[in-house]
């Protein structure tokens, strides 16, 4: 097989590590990849966001499979254009992305089908998010609705950052587009777990439990990370 992935962090390297092990897998191409992938594999100049370009590599050199790590070449749906031309390739569609870069919809899209979430406002108006977080009091989570790296979210626990958090994130747009809108939900306290399936539309397939260590400083103390 010949198998293009696309991205160039932590995630993309460890799937290369693991296709490299592979027999099945002949050669790997890498957009745009980074310094210890381009040891593993073919690395190409092609942003992952340049969908147009990717699609031509793929067809041009007869890729067999393409594995999409990043949030936002999915969000922008690139899977479902590799599909339109028959190209197989790893990944929920546009509209599945969702889940993933619309937090809003994420939450909405809980409370429809009844999946258990913490409870929440959506707000497009730092006053409005302000005036909410007053008639709650704190602790309270505000989450930047779009997709920032795994550091849009911010634990308000004391009344001088209040304001700060909702300015930077919605007035300065600290985190771009991201923070055009926020979901403020309850504070909820214990360990974090994520469970991960493949599915296929009838197929579920479950993987080993992950968890994420977001905090940079020790005893879960100090700003989110990426994980």
């Amino acid at each position: 097989m010949r198998v293009l992935v696309i991205g160039k962090g932590g995630r993309e390297h460890t799937i290369i590590w693991k296709l490299k092990q592979s027999k099945l897998v002949k050669d790997i191409f890498i957009a745009t990849g980074n310094g210890g992938m381009c040891q593993m594999g073919h690395c190409l100049p092609i942003d992952p966001l340049d969908i147009d370009g990717l699609v031509k590599f793929a067809l041009e050199n007869q890729i067999d499979l393409t594995i999409v790590g990043p949030e936002d070449p999915l969000a922008a749906g690139i899977i479902d254009e590799f599909e339109k031309w028959g190209l197989d390739a790893f990944g929920p569609t546009k509209k599945a992305a969702q889940l993933e870069a619309d937090k809003s919809f994420a939450k909405d899209f809980m409370r429809k089908y009844g999946i258990p979430t913490a409870e929440y406002e959506i707000f497009e108006s730092p006053k409005s998010a302000l005036a909410y977080i007053r008639k709650k009091g704190l602790p309270v989570v505000l989450k930047a609705t779009g997709l920032a790296a795994g550091k849009g979210a911010f634990v308000l626990t004391k009344k001088k950052d209040v304001a700060r958090v909702v300015n930077e994130v919605m007035v300065e747009r600290c985190l771009g587009k991201a923070g055009e809108r926020v979901v403020i939900e309850e504070y909820l306290s214990g360990y974090e777990v994520s469970i991960f399936a493949l599915v296929d539309g009838q197929t579920i397939m479950y993987l080993p439990s992950a968890q994420d260590h977001k905090r940079l400083l020790d005893r879960d103390r100090g700003p989110n990370t990426g994980g």
